[in-house]
């Protein structure tokens, strides 16, 4: 995975997944599970009128600044598609889906409106959250390949999980986390007894 920023005032990161390419590519057109997934965007609200077109209001962690997102969803090809931006410092963020292996890789570009006075993006308007959202991605997709046969699994982490801020998800998981280990050391302690129980019996 690898993020990056050349002479168009671009970053991007690559990840790869284990789903078919028209899977992936099917997921992303997603638009509120695929931002929500990003950790550093806390949403205020999101409202998506039509099926390519969203405005959505969020605080982005990554940089402290507020962010208002005007979208419209402009699709390229089956495998390639952007989202353009009517205001704000981006100008567009494009996806682009390619096989890999015995799956597929995405490639997500963030390019940025150059000043009106010409020079670089400003550094703190950059959204730095890229690299987190690709790797969140890349953990979301491939826990739901793993876990989706699980009932109401899908149904949880899409209408109750994603939802959520993303500071109630890290808290979230501490407290299942913390219920599994209690559960463990529970099992873990009836098993020893039976045990004992068992050499003691005459």
């Amino acid at each position: 995975m690898t993020s990056a920023s050349d002479q168009r005032d671009a970053a991007w990161v690559v990840l790869e997944t284990p789903l078919a390419p028209s899977e992936l590519a099917a997921f992303c057109r997603r638009l509120e599970m695929l931002y929500r997934i990003n950790p550093f965007l806390e949403f205020e609200s999101w409202q998506q009128n039509a099926p390519d077109v969203f405005r959505a209001s969020a605080h982005n962690h990554s940089n402290g600044l507020p962010v208002v997102l005007e979208g419209r969803l402009a699709v390229e090809s089956d495998d390639a598609w952007r989202i353009d931006f009517a205001s704000g410092p981006k100008r567009h963020t494009r996806f682009e889906v390619a096989p890999a292996g015995r799956g597929s890789r995405l490639t997500i570009t963030d390019e940025y409106r150059r000043p009106e006075e010409g020079g670089a993006v400003s550094p703190e308007l950059v959204d730095r959250s890229l690299h987190a959202w690709g790797v969140a991605l890349k953990i979301f997709l491939e826990r739901d390949r793993r876990w989706r046969w699980v009932p109401l699994y899908r149904w949880a982490m899409r209408r109750v999980w994603l939802p959520m801020k993303p500071a109630g998800r890290r808290v979230l998981f501490l407290v299942l986390v913390i219920a599994v280990a209690d559960a463990a050391l529970i099992a873990l302690g009836f098993a020893i007894y039976w045990l004992e129980s068992g050499r003691a019996a005459p």
